[in-house]
């Protein structure tokens, strides 16, 4: 597959079924995958964390902590009871924290009908007009038994404690952190091919945000969108994605290698992935997808809590707190 094909999160559903995503078909991908998929099964949250008073104060177990209260409403496809819960949790926890949240309720229409989405919002004021704005998605499959513990889950429990973090801050820049509904394709998942990731069946939650930003004028501002979507599980690695804005990607990765995570923010790039980050690359902004698409439980029931790393978390966090001044000074 040429490195510059389009390929979509969901377009590699059967070969993740199989534990076979290589993410382009590179060889390395595959043995990885395989590796993955042959090592035993975690049983509980990997202790081994960097503590927080070594990640800039971010705790990687808050975020663990977060993934699995998210897991236990269940599958959280978009206006279902359980998404509603977790909705609310979000909400819950981000306020406990005196973070300025706001609610973007918004009617999406769907190969399978309308249905009523949330995105919800944290803005943080800075002191100059520019907006770097991290992101992810708190919604899953609609297939059933799927919980999404990396796939909507890692992303969601990150920038939950990335907030609790930033909160508490006086940032330079703005720094909002949205939490975007409607990422995955709507469809019946128990026939996979029956389900098409397409422009307008998909991504809704960004979309609608990245277009609502144009509407205001703040998509202007924005100096750069970082999107953390499936950033959990053991053995994590994240590749530069092709569809990335490039210096922005170069700036993450010089911060994680500086921080001492070149085996996590590893060289050897994938090719361009379709996800929400390509909402406002379209629209002319900076934007860069954190993802491990070697991951071999993608979009099966078995994408559960045992497999993700405490370390993991605590690593990206790191990552994402340390990437704001380094914005901050490029941007002042």
């Amino acid at each position: 597959m040429h490195a510059r094909m389009r390929i979509g999160k969901v377009a590699l559903m059967s070969a993740a079924a199989l534990g076979m995503v290589a993410c382009g078909g590179h060889d390395s991908g595959v043995s990885r995958a395989a590796e993955k998929t042959s090592a035993p099964a975690q049983t509980a949250a990997v202790p081994h964390a960097p503590p927080a008073s070594e990640t800039g104060g971010f705790d990687g177990q808050r975020a663990y902590d977060h993934v699995k209260d998210l897991v236990a409403f269940g599958p959280r496809p978009p206006g279902s009871a359980a998404i509603h819960r977790a909705q609310a949790y979000i909400i819950s926890q981000l306020k406990s924290h005196g973070c300025p949240v706001e609610e973007h309720d918004f009617h999406a229409q769907t190969a399978i009908g309308e249905i009523a989405m949330k995105n919800i919002v944290v803005k943080i004021p800075g002191k100059s007009p520019g907006i770097v704005l991290y992101s992810t998605h708190y919604d899953t499959l609609r297939m059933p038994n799927f919980v999404g513990a990396d796939d909507g889950g890692s992303g969601t429990g990150t920038l939950l404690e990335l907030a609790r973090v930033l909160c508490a801050r006086k940032p330079a820049m703005n720094v909002w952190i949205a939490f975007f509904d409607g990422e995955e394709a709507q469809g019946n998942w128990t026939n996979h091919d029956s389900v098409q990731w397409t422009d307008e069946n998909a991504t809704f939650g960004s979309r609608e945000m990245a277009a609502s930003m144009a509407l205001s004028g703040d998509l202007k501002r924005l100096k750069a969108m970082i999107l953390a979507d499936m950033i959990g599980p053991a053995n994590l690695e994240i590749k530069p994605e092709a569809n990335s804005t490039g210096w922005l990607t170069n700036l993450i990765w010089e911060v994680a290698a500086r921080l001492g995570y070149s085996k996590v923010f590893v060289k050897e790039a994938i090719p361009a992935v379709d996800d929400d980050h390509m909402s406002f690359i379209r629209r002319g902004a900076a934007g860069c997808d954190l993802i491990d698409f070697d991951y071999p439980y993608w979009h099966t029931p078995q994408d559960t809590l045992d497999k993700l790393d405490t370390r993991s978390l605590a690593i990206v966090g790191h990552v994402l707190l340390e990437t704001l001044p380094e914005l901050e000074k490029k941007f002042r």
